[in-house]
């Protein structure tokens, strides 16, 4: 029998789309347990605070039995290697998308040789989404609900009143 698999997808989900759902739904169907953890990162200035951001990323996967949500600050290897996480997993929406978390995935494949990075693209209807996108169109009271899911919208709405 072999090891159960668990993989984490990082991000700052500021706020959490229907790409990012997407990747996870299918990471879900790949790997044991998935955890989808909020990554806190000093330098962005976030519209949402991060326990509205965990609420958001909760109530969007609370219908998924292998995946728990937490939060993380530091070396995201630290975090894999503590939670004895094998994959870590990146989503990929364009090729301008790749360098950067190339260079990633070498450096922490530096840092922790027992962790790979796994990269994975959203469903192409889904490539040209980002959450500075979905914060713009909502900020100038365009539709989001495509795009996001029904909790996401109302807080938009709720902040761009």
């Amino acid at each position: 029998m072999r090891d159960k698999t668990i993989a984490i997808y990082p991000g700052t989900f500021d706020p959490i789309t229907n790409g990012h759902i997407d990747v996870i739904n299918r990471a879900c169907k790949i790997f044991d347990e998935v955890i989808v953890t909020l990554a806190i990162n000093q330098s962005k200035k976030p519209l949402f605070s991060n326990s509205e951001r965990l609420l958001l990323i909760k109530d969007a996967v609370k219908d998924y039995s292998n995946i728990s949500v937490t939060e993380f600050d530091g070396l995201l290897v630290d975090f894999a290697v503590k939670n004895k996480v094998s994959v870590i997993i990146r989503g990929l929406r364009a090729i301008s998308d790749f360098e950067y978390e190339f260079q990633m995935a070498l450096m922490n494949k530096k840092l922790a040789n027992d962790v790979t990075t796994v990269f994975m693209m959203p469903n192409e209807k889904y490539t040209y989404l980002n959450s500075t996108i979905i914060k713009d169109v909502a900020k100038f009271n365009g539709n989001v609900d495509n795009f996001v899911t029904k909790l996401v919208a109302s807080k938009l709405a709720e902040k761009f009143k």
